[in-house]
């Protein structure tokens, strides 16, 4: 076992200014011992039995959850952790066992009172060991915040970008194809020769056509119908392909009776041509079409994300309206929504002025309560998800309701504290709603309500519209 002295613990960079007389103390009144691989320092919900000072070895930090270990952080030689002068802390929180051989000095607990009263710069040092650990402890747990709402999002995103993007692969290659064939079609055309006044005619007559299609959405059986009844058209009139351009003209809104006044504007001959040509047209322009809203849709989703995510802006508080945050929550969690069969119903206050606030981190309060009531109704197949603002005086209110199972009473005076969660492994850090309530509270001053029965759970977020 490795002997102590003041000079060694002076090596220690929290205690390099603490008086010699003041490390003997400590050393003279700890405790000194040797921990083998796997041996715990301490456990989850047994006392703290006092100040651990690391030697040399190692101390794995961890929790369980559902049965299942969660390493936090590994301790090292010089580590100072247990119970620090004016903790509040009595019980341990998780887990500490030895990596290997581990030499521990230990200050017992009911010793800490004699340090305070006695030696003031080892109070001193050791109280800035806890600062630092409240700070660095807050930082962990909003990073693993973050990256759980990261990856809350991630699925879902790609699969909101994987659709359009394979669109435009799929319409991209069949434009490709589709004009490899123009030559030939080009040549047939010429071959016809129109005179002028009547293409302008035919081109005329089919603009109409295209510039007033009808808005109303036909039935399934409507459509079916509609393209037989062109297909059985061209088949009468010697039209080649007609049964595969049918579907084409019905869709830029086409009928029967448009295609008669086309038809009597050039020589039967012409017609499988220029019928061609009118459908190369709009098959062209429908894949231009398709590909451009689904460039436009990955543009949206690239805004939003930018937007959730507060990119390309400072850290301060900024003035912005509420609901942008809650619609571009929304969209991210979009696939989700789809994926659950839930209604989202919308109300918002459109005369609710701007609020004073961190954009990045209220986001990451919608991000938690939708996606908790996401997967609260989950057991039922579907749900329900309303979301409304509203002035409430010099506050902004937030609602967010779901008609999910409800929290009972024994867990809804727990939801709040760290680590607590029902969901399985790997579905939460339950870290989530006490995140929520730190932002809300501590960063905007604000309060987090919570009012459930069965069938129906809201969380009331309130917030002051100019904080102080």
């Amino acid at each position: 076992m490795l002997q102590i002295t003041p000079e060694w613990l002076k090596g220690t960079e929290v205690l390099n200014q603490v008086p010699d007389d003041q490390l003997q103390w400590l050393i003279d009144n700890s405790r000194h011992y040797i921990l083998n691989d796997g041996e715990y320092l301490f456990e989850r919900d047994k006392p703290i039995t006092g100040t651990h000072f690391i030697i040399y070895g190692k101390v794995r930090l961890y929790f369980t959850q559902g049965g299942v270990r969660r390493e936090m952080a590994t301790v090292r030689d010089r580590a100072i952790t247990g119970y620090l002068p004016y903790s509040r802390g009595k019980i341990s929180m998780d887990f500490g066992d030895s990596v290997g051989e581990t030499q521990v000095m230990t200050l017992p607990v009911e010793r800490v009172m004699d340090l305070i009263k006695q030696h003031y710069e080892l109070t001193q040092a050791l109280v800035g060991v806890m600062s630092n650990r409240v700070r660095e402890s807050t930082a962990l747990i909003q990073q693993n915040e973050k990256m759980m709402a990261l990856g809350k999002l991630s699925a879902g995103l790609a699969h909101e970008l994987n659709n359009p993007a394979a669109s435009i692969v799929r319409n991209a290659s069949s434009l490709m194809k589709h004009l490899e064939n123009q030559p030939e079609t080009f040549a047939k055309l010429i071959a016809v020769d129109l005179d002028e006044n009547k293409v302008a005619t035919i081109k005329k007559k089919v603009a109409y056509i295209l510039e007033n299609k009808s808005d109303i959405k036909l039935t399934l059986r409507e459509r079916n119908n509609l393209e037989d009844e062109i297909a059985d058209w061209f088949d009468d009139h010697d039209i080649e392909n007609g049964y595969d351009m049918a579907q084409t003209f019905v869709e830029k809104g086409f009928k029967t009776e448009h295609l008669d006044p086309i038809y009597q504007c050039m020589t039967p001959t012409a017609a499988s041509p220029v019928f061609a040509w009118i459908y190369d047209i709009m098959l062209s322009a429908k894949m231009v079409d398709d590909i451009h809203h689904a460039s436009q849709r990955i543009a949206d989703l690239i805004t939003s994300i930018k937007t959730f995510t507060h990119m390309d802006r400072g850290a301060d508080r900024q003035y912005a309206r509420v609901d942008v945050g809650i619609r571009n929550t929304l969209k991210m969690l979009g696939h989700k929504i789809k994926a659950g069969s839930v209604t989202v119903t919308e109300d918002y206050d459109d005369e609710l002025p701007e609020i004073k606030m961190l954009v990045g981190e209220l986001n990451q309060v919608w991000t938690n309560l939708i996606d908790n009531a996401l997967d609260a109704m989950e057991v039922n197949g579907k749900g329900n998800l309303k979301i409304k603002t509203r002035r409430d005086r010099e506050f902004a209110e937030i609602v967010i309701t779901d008609d999910g199972p409800g929290i009972p009473d024994d867990v809804k005076n727990r939801i709040f504290d760290p680590f607590f969660t029902t969901k399985q492994m790997g579905k939460g850090t339950g870290m989530g709603l006490e995140v929520v309530q730190r932002i809300v509270k501590t960063q905007h001053q604000g309060s987090v309500k919570v009012n459930s029965k069965p069938g129906q759970t809201e969380f009331i977020v309130c917030i002051p519209i100019n904080p102080a």
